[in-house]
């Protein structure tokens, strides 16, 4: 059996199954993110754990349940993070009697915030699926800090035009990335995954709650690109 060296929640489910079931089996770590890439490449496979019985490969924790007879457990889900972030942030933008701009920067500090309060398990989750993650591993440390910048930078008055454009390219360029990152692993390779957007140890599912919380990031960057023009466009009428 091929687990990850810190297994996931279903390579767990697979070796308790096994045991309780008293089949003898060995399991091979991978070490790495590199030893489950090459891993994936060599096998045509797009998730880890895999069984296999001799040269024969039966798949995934829930390949065996069914192989063994047995109910597989589903996964456990919960909205709740991404539901009190929001909600929080509304009440608060609320309160302050901000507009449309202040609540998206509100909800984006506290998604940076839950991601720093442990930033080696969001790397990790992160890693999973963000490309670019996968190619520059710091990336995934670096992200909650720039997201955190973003955020800060929707709170601001639009003062500066150089400062608004800067966050404005980098809200747009974190939202496409992460569309694209999200669209492939979830829709391209089908993989079920945790999202990391609400930290590394989230039970949220990587989908469309993902998906649209990176295109939203995306519009408001856009929009902040989009309105000085328009500022200046309209001065120069009048």
């Amino acid at each position: 059996m091929e687990t990850p060296e810190h297994a996931c929640p279903w390579g767990q489910r697979a070796l308790q199954l096994l045991r309780a079931q008293g089949i003898p089996f060995e399991d091979h770590p991978l070490r790495s993110q590199a030893e489950v890439e090459a891993f994936k490449h060599a096998h045509g496979v797009t998730t880890t754990p895999q069984v296999f019985a001799g040269a024969e490969r039966i798949g995934g924790y829930t390949e065996l349940a069914k192989r063994l007879g047995v109910t597989a457990e589903t996964a456990e889900v919960s909205y709740a993070p991404v539901i009190a972030v929001f909600l929080s942030a509304l009440l608060i933008n609320l309160a302050l009697g901000g507009e449309i701009r202040g609540y998206m920067g509100l909800a984006i500090c506290l998604l940076a915030m839950l991601k720093l309060m442990d930033i080696a398990a969001f790397a990790a989750s992160f890693r999973k699926y963000d490309l670019l993650t996968q190619r520059w591993q710091a990336w995934g440390k670096l992200y909650p800090a720039v997201e955190l910048l973003v955020g800060l930078g929707m709170l601001q008055s639009a003062e500066s035009m150089g400062l608004e454009a800067v966050i404005g390219v980098t809200a747009v360029l974190l939202g496409v990335m992460g569309m694209v990152s999200v669209g492939k692993a979830v829709f391209v390779d089908h993989l079920a995954l945790n999202c990391a957007c609400v930290g590394g140890n989230s039970r949220t599912p990587l989908g469309v709650v993902s998906f649209a919380e990176n295109l939203i990031m995306g519009l408001m960057g856009l929009a902040m690109l989009i309105q000085p023009v328009m500022a200046l466009a309209s001065g120069g009428a009048l």
